[in-house]
């Protein structure tokens, strides 16, 4: 779903990340896909399939498994991508290179879990990408978590695939839905998406091997770029988070702090998201998983992928950020839904820096940073006259703010920054309540 076909020799048709039957109403929406940049570059013409009622488009641009970046370029009205705008673009974008040598063991099978509840379409489109990854070993757990309905286990029942299990966990929270499918998991490496995603068919290999390249990494995160860009709000939600275009190849570890990130351990977004990432299976064994107390289905919301690269960082072990291992987002789309998010990423925030400073050897570290945490923290609540995005008017170039995004945002910063003031009570109560 995330690549390319060639119709014929000379023209060059993408697919989108996440096909919609449906127009886009908002004139600032952009078609949303991959290109490999040499076969970019040969084509006489490249066109976009699905493209009706778009004005612009934003490429995911590859050489092979690389990723060189981003380019937004103009869509004609039959859906074609202008070659002299878009080949500069893409000459402009950097080099890519091969990755290090590895020099740990092959990880072998990788154990995919993901969890879900009562999002039976969702469901099946992420399970279908996932069997379709190009990789030789590997299991799929789907946790249905505390279902009101069938629909979940009838769909994992419906791909008779002997790699696919349906996992039941009574119990409402992503961790507790994490920790039961970490508890089955065979695999070394045990890789965790969540429901609202579509893997790109390279994700596995990419995870396995950025764990073959440095034997102490315990933890891989991979880039989640927008798999939609069709409303304001998903549009605000793709400015507002860092793991969107995480495309730099890194291995954080504490025993050498990055000089561009002065709150590190603690870098919020630096590190990837939930969303996408994996744990060797014995270092999360031994780390007892992810915390009950927090994440989605407890009343902290969310924090739960936080917390869990804090702590492989304090353990000693070392986490990479590897931008091949992709997998494409659905992000909210109206303005109710994005603003529970902000709600629950808020509660989270607070939340997850309530457990660090209830705990000794974290709360010095956090006190050490607080001035730049509570920078960042303020950041969060001002106005709305920031929340911009320049929008296509004309479909060549003339650009401007566009009051529709500003209406459907406004206030969504102030709205985290309360929610993140409540979070440390909604911990406490969370650890209250997970027996």
């Amino acid at each position: 779903m995330t690549d390319h076909q060639a119709t014929t020799t000379s023209v060059l048709t993408l697919t989108p990340a996440m096909p919609s039957p449906d127009a886009p109403t908002w004139a600032g929406a952009a078609w949303v896909g991959a290109v490999d940049r040499q076969e970019a570059l040969a084509a006489s013409a490249v066109e976009l399939a699905g493209a009706e009622g778009f004005r612009r488009a934003r490429l995911l641009v590859r050489d092979g498994r690389e990723i060189a970046g981003f380019v937004d370029v103009a869509v004609d009205a039959s859906g074609d991508v202008d070659p002299a705008e878009l080949g500069p673009a893409l000459r402009a974008l950097r080099a890519t290179g091969l990755p290090a040598a590895a020099t740990g063991t092959p990880v072998g099978r990788v154990s995919v879990v993901i969890g879900t509840r009562d999002r039976p379409d969702a469901v099946r489109r992420v399970v279908r990408s996932v069997l379709a990854s190009e990789y030789y070993d590997f299991e799929v757990f789907v946790v249905d978590n505390a279902p009101s309905t069938s629909a979940t286990r009838d769909v994992v029942a419906s791909f008779a695939d002997d790699r696919l299990h349906y996992v039941l966990e009574a119990r409402p929270g992503v961790s507790r839905a994490r920790n039961a499918g970490l508890a089955l998991a065979s695999g070394a490496v045990v890789a965790f998406v969540d429901d609202d995603v579509v893997v790109d068919r390279h994700w596995l290999a990419a995870l396995a091997d950025a764990y073959a390249r440095d034997a102490d990494v315990d933890c891989v995160t991979g880039l989640v770029p927008s798999g939609e860009l069709r409303t304001p709000t998903q549009r605000y939600f793709d400015e507002r988070v860092t793991w969107a275009r995480n495309t730099e190849r890194r291995v954080f570890r504490t025993s050498a702090p990055p000089a561009d990130l002065p709150l590190f351990p603690f870098s919020v977004g630096a590190f990837g998201t939930g969303a996408n990432m994996s744990l060797r299976r014995s270092a999360a064994l031994a780390l007892g998983g992810f915390d009950v107390a927090l994440g989605p289905g407890t009343p902290a919301r969310a924090g739960e992928d936080p917390d869990v690269f804090t702590r492989v960082l304090f353990s000693g072990g070392a986490l990479a950020v590897e931008p091949t291992a992709l997998v494409w987002h659905e992000h909210r789309a109206d303005r109710a839904a994005l603003r529970s998010q902000a709600l629950g990423y808020g509660t989270g925030l607070g939340a997850w820096v309530a457990k660090l400073v209830l705990r000794p050897r974290t709360a010095v570290a956090v006190f050490r940073r607080a001035v730049g945490a509570l920078r960042q923290l303020g950041a969060l609540g001002q106005g709305p006259g920031t929340d911009q995005v320049a929008t296509p008017v004309d479909g060549v170039g003339a650009w401007t703010a566009d009051e529709e995004f500003l209406a459907a945002t406004a206030g969504l910063k102030r709205v985290e920054l309360t929610a993140a003031l409540g979070g440390p009570w909604r911990y406490v109560l969370g650890r209250l309540r997970r027996g």
